[in-house]
């Protein structure tokens, strides 16, 4: 029998690509990271990732108004203190950057989602997610209390959403009792369940200063060399009382995010890390790619693998964009 070639047509036509697409990406489903730091009027450009900056809170509340103008639903935060010890004192400080940007936000644009990402490795000065022992490895269990301290003092200040990525075992459920114990129970939690030991982060450590100072982070972190073990780490935190999960890197991980997109009972998300990031940037400042074309396959991509939500350094201007269109 001969093969009828009719679907082609539907290619012919720009309009008709668009009303027959499968995948559809929408400002909301994106989320904006920000990168705050003590002090008031700071706008500081981040040398790894061209055209993001340190914020103080001031700077991060206006930039918020503006994000959510564009149509992006969630902003994360990630904070750079005045200062770092050996336990990431300033994580659980409510006069923290995160925590008074926090309330900023919370009250210019009260619509607007906050995730705070809860962990030690801008804190501390010895750049890991947890505590130390004595030989220098991470303490799993003298770290719980620690995040979820964070944890509390983050909500307090007025965060929607809680997201530790530290990688701990047992993080969840630590967050979950503190977070429930002090009254804070609508406040959900995000998991960084599946985080990659990965070389993608470069860029993400110079602008938060959290590179370890000694060793590496193989201890906590996943082999990028195991699949199965996300599906492990998923049903853990599902188990524990995540409400949101997440892949980490996006898209060296496609097929991970894809496998735990489809078994997971709560909502997937995925990371375009910052190595992601720098790596388009630098291709297109060299026009070795189309820059707009690159970025909006890139994010297609992660969401055709499943990610019901994207966190990118793209999303502010994406969503700008796409309002223009």
């Amino acid at each position: 029998m001969e093969l009828i070639e009719r679907p082609r047509r539907l290619r012919q036509s720009r309009a008709m690509r668009d009303l027959v697409a499968e995948t559809d990406l929408r400002a909301k489903d994106l989320v904006q990271p920000l990168f705050v730091v003590p002090g008031e009027g700071v706008r500081r450009p981040i040398s790894a990732l061209p055209g993001q900056y340190h914020l103080s809170p001031d700077e991060a509340a206006e930039e918020a108004e503006a994000i959510y103008r564009a149509g992006v639903p969630a902003i994360l935060l990630f904070g750079i203190p005045p200062e770092k010890d050996a336990v990431g004192s300033w994580a659980a400080r409510l006069d923290a950057p995160v925590q008074d940007a926090t309330r900023r936000i919370k009250r210019a644009v009260p619509e607007l989602l906050v995730m705070a990402d809860t962990c030690l490795c801008e804190y501390t000065d010895h750049g890991h997610c947890g505590v130390l022992r004595g030989d220098g490895t991470v303490d799993n269990d003298e770290t719980l209390p620690l995040l979820a301290s964070a944890a509390v003092s983050q909500a307090e200040a007025g965060a929607d959403v809680i997201a530790p990525s530290d990688m701990m075992d047992g993080r969840v459920g630590a967050l979950r009792a503190g977070l429930d114990g002090a009254g804070f129970t609508g406040t959900a939690i995000l998991s960084y369940a599946v985080k990659y030991r990965s070389a993608f982060y470069g860029p993400f450590r110079e602008a938060a200063g959290s590179a370890p100072q000694h060793g590496d982070r193989s201890g906590y972190q996943m082999d990028f060399r195991n699949g199965r073990e996300a599906m492990r780490e998923a049903r853990i935190d599902i188990e524990e009382g995540a409400d949101m999960l997440l892949v980490k890197p996006g898209m060296p991980y496609l097929d991970v995010l894809s496998a735990v997109a489809q078994s997971s009972a709560v909502p997937v998300g995925a990371y375009q890390v910052s190595g992601e990031y720098a790596m388009l940037e630098a291709a297109a400042e060299r026009g070795w790619l189309d820059r707009d074309q690159v970025v909006q396959e890139s994010l297609v991509a992660l969401k055709r693998a499943g990610a019901r939500f994207i966190i990118t350094y793209y999303a502010h201007e994406w969503a700008k964009r796409a309002l223009a269109r």
